[in-house]
């Protein structure tokens, strides 16, 4: 084996082998649970649909009495009377019936929670598809560090020989120069890819959550699709931005309904009960239909305003699976380059690795300059960095595809952990509960999501 092939060997398999793979090292599975546990994005993002889940609350609670409790006093001082009075009063009002009005909100606010649990699982996929990049770029960077020390090292060895066959007159100032030259280039290229692995290291952090004490090796890449075509049909049947979208639609629809029924009657009932001074005590009670005969227009702005909203809504949705689809496409085209690109690199560093083993000798003899030994080192370093960058770019790319595909997510990637369940929240508050058994079965509920 060959300096070189010894140096090279020694760079890129440096993680897995001149370092023990401690019971410490992160997997990218730890990585990915990492990520999805210390996430602010999705912190954020489960909070804003359990906001949705309490428009839902809202809307069942508009049809239920509201009770308001008043107490007053009053001076008075007239030339015939004066003195204080005081009165409490108990007052109950309750829409007896709306013709559609609370049914339609219901269904459009249900409609939006369901869309924004979609969101959610959108997000998901972002932050773990941030943190297998992330993983992904710094291993890379660290086995680019790794070629770059290695050829630090041997460029260090071809000076130290140039110099030693400059004394005895086997070649002249000028080979020396060349090879002093090659390694300052070397040692700057050295402290770039070592920048590099800073920068990975930052990204790493932010996207995981801490710093990683070292990394195991990849895993086997997860299971896609057999085509392109199974791909944009797993997606178009999958992908949360469409399924957000298509209850973005049906929202809109009951929004329509919603415009409808605002334009028809209400019924309210009215019950009073007051308990003043003076044994002025009453008791009052009142039925109440209202119909707006005429709105300004507004009732029939709103009505169209919620046409063009459902239009809007269904062009989006078009587009989206239009988009959705396009991006399957080049997640696809994007792995078939990569694995092109690897197959071409190991071509490369195997004709690079036959090459510089044939200039090395026939430097020996003579017939080869030191600028010819460097510079057949410098092609294979080439291959071996291409060879990174190719594979770095085929792994991401197969997650990638999954992303497109709505696929990678905590469950499909069975990481084994318990996840958000987007349902607790909703079922503790979609009746409305107050303070009962069901709002202490909500406090549990918030205390889990503390936790």
């Amino acid at each position: 084996m060959s300096k070189l092939s010894k140096f090279l060997r020694i760079g890129v398999l440096g993680a897995a082998l001149a370092l023990p793979q401690l019971a410490s090292a992160e997997s990218l599975a730890d990585a990915l649970i990492a990520a999805y546990r210390n996430s602010n994005i999705l912190d954020q993002n489960r909070a804003v649909l359990r906001a949705a889940d309490e428009d839902v609350a809202q809307a069942v609670a508009s049809l239920r009495p509201v009770l308001i409790f008043q107490a007053g006093s009053s001076y008075t001082h007239t030339p015939m009377t004066e003195g204080l009075t005081g009165s409490i009063q108990l007052l109950a009002e309750m829409t007896l019936f709306d013709f559609g009005r609370t049914a339609a909100a219901i269904t459009a606010r249900k409609e939006t929670v369901l869309a924004t649990r979609a969101s959610l699982v959108n997000y998901e996929q972002d932050v773990l598809l941030d943190a297998v990049t992330a993983y992904v770029t710094l291993q890379q960077r660290q086995d680019a560090v790794a070629l770059r020390q290695a050829n630090v090292r041997l460029i260090t060895q071809e000076l130290r020989a140039s110099k030693d066959r400059f004394e005895v007159g086997e070649i002249t100032r000028t080979d020396v120069a060349i090879a002093d030259s090659r390694l300052a280039s070397s040692q700057a290229e050295l402290a770039a890819a070592m920048g590099d692995l800073a920068v990975a290291r930052e990204t790493y952090k932010l996207k995981i959550g801490h710093y990683p004490k070292s990394l195991q090796r990849l895993p086997k890449m997860p299971r896609t699709a057999a085509n392109l075509a199974e791909a944009q049909g797993v997606a178009r049947g999958t992908h949360p931005s469409i399924r957000q979208l298509q209850h973005q639609v049906s929202a809109s629809e009951a929004g329509i309904a919603l415009a409808k029924a605002n334009m028809g009657p209400s019924l309210t009932g009215n019950i009073a009960a007051t308990d003043g001074s003076k044994k002025s005590d009453s008791f009052s009670a009142s039925v109440t239909l209202r119909q707006t005969i005429y709105g300004g227009g507004k009732p029939s702005s709103l009505y169209r305003q919620s046409l063009a909203s459902r239009d809007q809504s269904r062009a989006a949705l078009n587009q989206t699976t239009a988009m959705v689809l396009q991006f399957v496409g080049i997640a696809w085209s994007s792995i078939e380059v990569a694995k092109a690109s690897i197959s071409a690199s190991d071509r490369q560093i195997s004709s690079a690795q036959t090459a510089y083993d044939g200039v090395k000798e026939e430097a020996k003899l003579g017939s080869r300059t030191t600028l010819d030994v460097l510079n057949a080192e410098q092609e294979l370093l080439a291959a071996r960095n291409s060879r990174l960058s190719a594979q770095a770019s085929y792994y991401i790319g197969i997650y990638t595809l999954l992303a497109r595909m709505g696929l990678l997510t905590v469950d499909h990637l069975k990481l084994g952990i318990p996840t958000y369940d987007p349902e607790a929240y909703y079922n503790a508050v979609k009746s409305a509960p107050a303070t009962s058994s069901q709002g202490k079965r909500l406090d549990r509920v918030l205390k889990a999501i503390g936790n």
